[in-house]
């Protein structure tokens, strides 16, 4: 990416994107404080220790959920700062959300009262626990040491669970990320490798950024070097969908999202999300120099 295509980038999250998007690109490009996420972060945890307030933006139900949960693991994890009291309080709240079969569900009855895309509702009054995102918390919490009495439950679900998993991508990511730091690596890595099978054996790669729909590309398998499905893919189809996600870069300098959003405001929203990941995964991919 050259430095015209990363300022429009830029210019794109500072017109459009939250404020956390705007600290967060910040804090990879330029140098900015962790605390400053942090404090924008918080704002989105409630009182009952979960996070909410459209953390997800598709869905705009303030109260906590387990996908916020996940959402705001994952920036801590990702701004280095899964010390902060917040994590243990939001486990504290996802004890109260536990299931019986111990692990917690996709979304909440309650969402249904706010605005929200169809796949964030739900027609039971207690939906069944979910590997999504279930097992995308555990592996967050494993690979920082968080030490709770919630985890050893979880962990189990998703020992249990992901053998019978659903092949999707929304499904398997969460899956592998838990099979990354799971304690057991020699058990993690024989599921991991069915997993690598069925996610070729299913067509769930897509490999042209002109096809429509929601479908998913290399780099959404693998947006890092390091990461575990990095070896799905050759050199060659890492750097043509590089490419091609550089040339998908919109003339406003943000990037499109491949879904219908509820509203012209969560799709701004989305668009900065959707803009700084790109920009993250080219950087991890060296096509960002700073």
């Amino acid at each position: 990416m050259d430095t015209v295509s990363f300022d429009r980038a830029a210019d794109f999250i500072w017109r459009n994107a939250r404020l956390l998007e705007k600290y967060r690109f910040a804090y990879h490009f330029l140098n900015g404080p962790q605390s400053a996420v942090l404090a924008c972060l918080r704002s989105y945890q409630n009182t009952d220790g979960g996070f909410g307030n459209a953390l997800e933006p598709d869905k705009r139900y303030p109260g906590s959920t387990p996908i916020d949960v996940a959402t705001a693991f994952d920036i801590l994890d990702e701004v280095d700062s899964f010390g902060d009291e917040s994590v243990i309080q939001a486990c504290n709240f996802l004890q109260t959300i536990t299931s019986s079969e111990g692990g917690v569900p996709f979304t909440l009855s309650a969402v249904n009262q706010y605005p929200h895309a169809a796949w964030w509702g739900t027609e039971e009054a207690d939906p069944p626990a979910a590997v999504n995102p279930t097992a995308e918390i555990c592996a967050l919490m494993l690979k920082n040491d968080v030490q709770h009495p919630w985890l050893e439950q979880a962990e189990l679900f998703c020992w249990r669970n992901i053998p019978s998993l659903e092949a999707s991508f929304h499904n398997l990511m969460p899956a592998i990320h838990f099979l990354q730091y799971a304690s057991d690596q020699a058990r993690a890595a024989a599921m991991l490798a069915k997993i690598k099978a069925d996610i070729l054996h299913e067509d769930l790669v897509a490999f042209q950024r002109n096809e429509g729909g929601y479908v998913k590309f290399p780099l959404d398998w693998a947006p890092s070097p390091e990461h575990a499905l990095r070896n799905l893919f050759t050199n060659d189809e890492i750097e043509a969908d590089l490419d091609a996600l550089e040339a998908k870069q919109q003339p406003d300098g943000g990037w499109s999202i491949n879904w219908e959003p509820i509203s012209p405001a969560v799709e701004l929203e989305y668009r900065g999300i959707v803009t700084l990941r790109n920009l993250l995964t080219l950087k991890a991919y060296k096509r960002i120099v700073l």
